[in-house]
Protein backbone atom coordinates (compact mmCIF):
# COMPACT_ATOMS: atom_id res chain seq x y z
CA UNK A 1 0.00 0.00 0.00
CA UNK A 2 1.49 3.06 -1.09
CA UNK A 3 1.68 5.54 1.76
CA UNK A 4 1.23 8.92 0.41
CA UNK A 5 -2.32 6.85 -1.41
CA UNK A 6 -3.10 6.42 2.41
CA UNK A 7 -2.51 10.12 3.32
CA UNK A 8 -4.54 10.57 0.76
CA UNK A 9 -7.21 8.26 1.93
CA UNK A 10 -7.11 9.78 5.35
CA UNK A 11 -7.79 13.42 4.53
CA UNK A 12 -11.50 13.06 4.25
CA UNK A 13 -11.83 11.56 7.89
CA UNK A 14 -11.33 15.67 8.29
CA UNK A 15 -13.79 17.08 6.48
CA UNK A 16 -16.46 14.51 7.39
CA UNK A 17 -15.44 14.32 11.31
CA UNK A 18 -15.54 18.05 11.52
CA UNK A 19 -19.07 18.59 9.92
CA UNK A 20 -21.63 16.68 12.40
CA UNK A 21 -20.03 18.98 15.12
CA UNK A 22 -20.80 22.13 13.05
CA UNK A 23 -24.20 20.96 11.92
CA UNK A 24 -25.06 20.66 15.70
CA UNK A 25 -23.22 23.40 16.62
CA UNK A 26 -25.20 25.42 14.30
CA UNK A 27 -28.42 23.72 14.56
CA UNK A 28 -31.75 24.12 13.15
CA UNK A 29 -34.12 21.48 11.77
CA UNK A 30 -32.58 18.78 9.18
CA UNK A 31 -34.28 20.83 6.73
CA UNK A 32 -31.92 23.46 7.73
CA UNK A 33 -28.77 21.69 7.96
CA UNK A 34 -29.31 19.71 4.64
CA UNK A 35 -30.07 22.64 2.83
CA UNK A 36 -27.09 24.90 4.43
CA UNK A 37 -24.97 21.77 3.82
CA UNK A 38 -25.75 20.82 0.02
CA UNK A 39 -25.57 24.68 -0.91
CA UNK A 40 -22.13 25.00 0.57
CA UNK A 41 -20.58 21.85 -0.85
CA UNK A 42 -22.49 23.27 -4.03
CA UNK A 43 -20.63 26.96 -4.14
CA UNK A 44 -17.23 24.71 -3.44
CA UNK A 45 -17.74 22.91 -6.26
CA UNK A 46 -18.25 25.73 -8.18
CA UNK A 47 -15.24 27.55 -7.05
CA UNK A 48 -12.77 24.05 -7.78
CA UNK A 49 -14.38 24.06 -10.75
CA UNK A 50 -13.78 28.09 -11.92
CA UNK A 51 -9.81 27.02 -10.69
CA UNK A 52 -9.17 23.86 -12.41
CA UNK A 53 -11.13 25.35 -15.46
CA UNK A 54 -12.66 21.34 -15.31
CA UNK A 55 -15.19 20.68 -18.54
CA UNK A 56 -18.48 20.31 -17.62
CA UNK A 57 -19.94 16.32 -17.78
CA UNK A 58 -22.57 15.44 -20.18
CA UNK A 59 -24.65 12.32 -20.65
CA UNK A 60 -24.21 9.45 -18.99
CA UNK A 61 -20.85 10.62 -16.60
CA UNK A 62 -23.12 13.69 -15.52
CA UNK A 63 -26.26 11.44 -14.89
CA UNK A 64 -24.30 9.12 -12.61
CA UNK A 65 -22.74 11.99 -10.64
CA UNK A 66 -25.12 13.94 -9.97
CA UNK A 67 -26.96 10.70 -8.80
CA UNK A 68 -24.99 9.85 -6.56
CA UNK A 69 -24.97 13.59 -4.83
CA UNK A 70 -28.78 13.42 -4.74
CA UNK A 71 -28.07 9.38 -3.02
CA UNK A 72 -25.90 11.35 -0.34
CA UNK A 73 -28.36 14.19 0.19
CA UNK A 74 -31.19 11.63 1.13
CA UNK A 75 -29.20 9.96 3.39
CA UNK A 76 -28.02 12.52 5.02
CA UNK A 77 -31.19 14.23 5.44
CA UNK A 78 -32.14 10.92 7.39
CA UNK A 79 -29.51 10.93 9.47
CA UNK A 80 -30.15 14.61 10.80
CA UNK A 81 -33.26 13.26 12.11
CA UNK A 82 -31.29 10.57 13.57
CA UNK A 83 -28.61 12.81 15.23
CA UNK A 84 -32.52 14.56 17.08
CA UNK A 85 -33.43 10.66 18.16
CA UNK A 86 -29.93 9.51 19.59
CA UNK A 87 -27.27 12.30 19.37
CA UNK A 88 -24.16 13.04 17.51
CA UNK A 89 -22.09 10.95 19.45
CA UNK A 90 -23.76 8.04 19.19
CA UNK A 91 -25.38 8.10 15.69
CA UNK A 92 -21.93 8.60 13.89
CA UNK A 93 -20.46 4.76 15.04
CA UNK A 94 -23.91 3.18 13.63
CA UNK A 95 -23.75 5.41 10.93
CA UNK A 96 -20.06 4.87 9.78
CA UNK A 97 -20.02 1.03 10.79
CA UNK A 98 -23.72 0.26 8.08
CA UNK A 99 -21.46 2.38 5.43
CA UNK A 100 -18.53 0.26 6.17
CA UNK A 101 -19.84 -3.00 5.33
CA UNK A 102 -22.27 -1.33 2.76
CA UNK A 103 -20.00 -0.08 0.89
CA UNK A 104 -17.19 -2.69 1.22
CA UNK A 105 -19.31 -5.67 0.48
CA UNK A 106 -20.33 -3.36 -3.32
CA UNK A 107 -16.85 -3.07 -3.70
CA UNK A 108 -16.28 -6.33 -3.14
CA UNK A 109 -19.19 -8.07 -5.00
CA UNK A 110 -19.61 -5.95 -8.02
CA UNK A 111 -16.26 -4.44 -8.38
CA UNK A 112 -14.13 -7.10 -7.61
CA UNK A 113 -12.18 -5.89 -5.01
CA UNK A 114 -10.33 -8.02 -2.20
CA UNK A 115 -9.86 -10.07 -5.45
CA UNK A 116 -8.22 -13.31 -3.09
CA UNK A 117 -9.37 -15.95 -0.36
CA UNK A 118 -7.22 -14.27 2.02
CA UNK A 119 -8.34 -10.72 1.22
CA UNK A 120 -11.61 -11.48 1.54
CA UNK A 121 -11.55 -13.18 4.38
CA UNK A 122 -9.50 -10.69 6.01
CA UNK A 123 -11.86 -8.26 4.99
CA UNK A 124 -14.89 -10.06 6.36
CA UNK A 125 -13.19 -10.57 9.79
CA UNK A 126 -13.11 -6.67 9.56
CA UNK A 127 -16.54 -6.62 9.13
CA UNK A 128 -17.16 -8.55 12.20
CA UNK A 129 -15.39 -6.41 14.42
CA UNK A 130 -17.10 -3.43 12.64
CA UNK A 131 -20.44 -4.97 14.00
CA UNK A 132 -18.95 -5.88 17.54
CA UNK A 133 -17.50 -2.00 17.75
CA UNK A 134 -21.00 -0.41 16.67
CA UNK A 135 -22.75 -2.08 19.42
CA UNK A 136 -20.42 -1.51 21.97
CA UNK A 137 -20.90 1.80 21.26
CA UNK A 138 -24.72 2.40 21.26
CA UNK A 139 -24.78 0.49 25.01
CA UNK A 140 -26.33 2.90 27.42
CA UNK A 141 -27.19 2.31 31.31
CA UNK A 142 -30.40 4.15 31.22
CA UNK A 143 -33.32 1.61 30.93
CA UNK A 144 -36.22 4.18 30.27
CA UNK A 145 -38.37 3.01 27.64
CA UNK A 146 -38.19 6.20 25.75
CA UNK A 147 -34.74 5.96 25.44
CA UNK A 148 -34.68 2.45 23.91
CA UNK A 149 -37.14 3.57 21.96
CA UNK A 150 -35.61 6.82 20.12
CA UNK A 151 -32.12 4.50 19.58
CA UNK A 152 -34.21 1.92 18.14
CA UNK A 153 -35.87 4.71 15.56
CA UNK A 154 -32.53 6.57 15.24
CA UNK A 155 -30.69 3.34 14.20
CA UNK A 156 -33.60 2.21 11.80
CA UNK A 157 -33.23 5.73 9.73
CA UNK A 158 -29.54 5.39 9.53
CA UNK A 159 -29.81 1.45 8.19
CA UNK A 160 -32.02 3.98 4.97
CA UNK A 161 -29.72 5.83 4.84
CA UNK A 162 -26.96 3.53 4.15
CA UNK A 163 -28.84 2.78 0.64
CA UNK A 164 -28.51 6.20 -0.38
CA UNK A 165 -25.12 6.46 1.14
CA UNK A 166 -23.87 2.99 -1.18
CA UNK A 167 -25.05 4.78 -3.92
CA UNK A 168 -23.35 8.17 -2.70
CA UNK A 169 -20.17 5.87 -3.22
CA UNK A 170 -21.06 3.44 -6.27
CA UNK A 171 -22.28 5.33 -8.43
CA UNK A 172 -18.84 7.20 -9.45
CA UNK A 173 -17.55 4.70 -9.62
CA UNK A 174 -19.76 3.17 -12.86
CA UNK A 175 -18.11 5.64 -15.13
CA UNK A 176 -14.88 6.98 -15.91
CA UNK A 177 -14.40 10.39 -14.86
CA UNK A 178 -11.82 12.62 -13.43
CA UNK A 179 -12.46 13.17 -10.02
CA UNK A 180 -12.56 16.93 -10.11
CA UNK A 181 -15.21 16.58 -12.85
CA UNK A 182 -17.16 14.50 -10.91
CA UNK A 183 -17.34 16.76 -8.21
CA UNK A 184 -19.73 19.43 -9.44
CA UNK A 185 -22.51 17.57 -10.20
CA UNK A 186 -22.40 15.74 -7.97
CA UNK A 187 -22.67 18.76 -5.87
CA UNK A 188 -25.33 19.83 -8.14
CA UNK A 189 -27.28 16.73 -7.29
CA UNK A 190 -26.83 17.25 -3.47
CA UNK A 191 -28.63 20.85 -3.86
CA UNK A 192 -31.43 19.64 -6.54
CA UNK A 193 -32.10 17.05 -4.06
CA UNK A 194 -32.35 19.01 -0.79
CA UNK A 195 -34.17 21.90 -2.32
CA UNK A 196 -36.88 19.46 -3.72
CA UNK A 197 -36.70 18.40 0.50
CA UNK A 198 -37.26 21.80 1.38
CA UNK A 199 -40.62 21.60 -0.39
CA UNK A 200 -41.91 18.07 -0.03
CA UNK A 201 -43.56 18.09 3.44
CA UNK A 202 -45.75 20.41 5.14
CA UNK A 203 -43.56 20.66 7.73
CA UNK A 204 -40.48 21.60 6.01
CA UNK A 205 -41.95 24.67 4.01
CA UNK A 206 -43.80 25.77 7.76
CA UNK A 207 -40.16 25.73 9.32
CA UNK A 208 -39.55 28.49 5.90
CA UNK A 209 -35.50 27.19 5.53
CA UNK A 210 -34.76 29.98 3.54
CA UNK A 211 -35.04 32.68 6.38
CA UNK A 212 -33.61 30.43 8.97
CA UNK A 213 -29.93 32.33 10.19
CA UNK A 214 -29.09 28.06 11.01
CA UNK A 215 -29.44 27.74 6.90
CA UNK A 216 -26.75 29.86 6.17
CA UNK A 217 -24.52 29.48 8.97
CA UNK A 218 -24.85 25.68 8.00
CA UNK A 219 -23.23 26.50 4.68
CA UNK A 220 -19.86 26.55 6.38
CA UNK A 221 -20.06 22.83 7.77
CA UNK A 222 -21.00 22.40 3.65
CA UNK A 223 -17.42 23.45 2.92
CA UNK A 224 -16.19 21.38 5.32
CA UNK A 225 -17.82 18.23 3.88
CA UNK A 226 -16.91 19.79 0.47
CA UNK A 227 -13.19 19.10 1.21
CA UNK A 228 -13.83 15.69 2.41
CA UNK A 229 -15.94 14.80 -0.94
CA UNK A 230 -13.62 15.99 -3.09
CA UNK A 231 -10.65 14.36 -1.56
CA UNK A 232 -12.76 11.12 -1.04
CA UNK A 233 -13.78 11.25 -5.05
CA UNK A 234 -9.48 11.30 -5.40
CA UNK A 235 -9.12 8.47 -2.93
CA UNK A 236 -11.61 5.67 -4.28
CA UNK A 237 -10.67 5.80 -7.50
CA UNK A 238 -9.03 2.56 -8.72
CA UNK A 239 -5.38 3.90 -8.93
CA UNK A 240 -5.42 5.23 -6.12
CA UNK A 241 -7.05 3.35 -3.34
CA UNK A 242 -10.23 1.51 -4.68
CA UNK A 243 -13.67 1.76 -3.07
CA UNK A 244 -13.82 -0.67 -0.35
CA UNK A 245 -10.44 0.82 1.04
CA UNK A 246 -10.90 4.41 0.01
CA UNK A 247 -14.04 4.13 2.03
CA UNK A 248 -12.71 2.37 5.25
CA UNK A 249 -10.16 5.15 5.46
CA UNK A 250 -12.12 8.08 5.24
CA UNK A 251 -15.11 6.29 7.61
CA UNK A 252 -11.88 7.03 10.45
CA UNK A 253 -13.97 10.52 10.66
CA UNK A 254 -15.50 8.39 13.42
CA UNK A 255 -13.06 9.52 16.17
CA UNK A 256 -13.91 12.94 15.57
CA UNK A 257 -17.50 12.99 14.99
CA UNK A 258 -17.96 10.49 18.08
CA UNK A 259 -15.76 12.39 20.78
CA UNK A 260 -16.86 15.57 19.07
CA UNK A 261 -19.77 15.45 20.23
CA UNK A 262 -19.45 14.18 23.85
CA UNK A 263 -17.15 16.83 24.61
CA UNK A 264 -18.04 19.58 22.42
CA UNK A 265 -21.87 19.22 21.76
CA UNK A 266 -22.16 18.07 25.44
CA UNK A 267 -23.41 14.12 25.17
CA UNK A 268 -23.18 13.53 28.44
CA UNK A 269 -21.74 9.52 28.82
CA UNK A 270 -21.58 7.69 32.12
CA UNK A 271 -18.23 6.31 32.91
CA UNK A 272 -19.10 2.87 31.97
CA UNK A 273 -20.78 4.15 28.74
CA UNK A 274 -17.46 6.09 27.68
CA UNK A 275 -15.16 2.95 28.05
CA UNK A 276 -18.12 1.16 25.74
CA UNK A 277 -17.59 3.47 23.19
CA UNK A 278 -14.13 4.00 23.62
CA UNK A 279 -13.47 0.27 23.18
CA UNK A 280 -15.94 0.14 20.64
CA UNK A 281 -13.64 3.03 18.51
CA UNK A 282 -10.68 1.14 18.98
CA UNK A 283 -12.27 -2.11 16.85
CA UNK A 284 -13.83 0.26 14.54
CA UNK A 285 -10.40 1.61 13.80
CA UNK A 286 -8.39 -1.35 14.15
CA UNK A 287 -11.21 -2.88 11.41
CA UNK A 288 -9.97 -0.11 9.22
CA UNK A 289 -6.51 0.04 9.40
CA UNK A 290 -6.91 -3.89 8.40
CA UNK A 291 -8.53 -3.18 5.34
CA UNK A 292 -6.27 -0.89 4.53
CA UNK A 293 -3.61 -2.89 4.17
CA UNK A 294 -5.32 -5.67 2.76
Amino acid sequence: MNVMNILIGLLPMIGWGVFPIMTGKFGGKPVNQIIGATYGTLLSAIVVAVAMQTPLLTGKNFLFTFLSGACWSIAQSLVFYAFGEMGVSKTMPVSTGFQLIGTSLWGVVVLGEWPSVTAKLIGFFSIVLIIIGVYLTTYSEKKVSESESSVVKGISLVLIATIGYVGYSAFPQAVSVDSFQAFLPQALGMAVASTIFAFITKSNRQAKPYRSKSTYLNIISGIFFAFAALTYLISSRKDVNGLATGFTLSQMNVIIGTLGGIYILHEGKTHKEMIMVISGLILVVVAGIITAFI
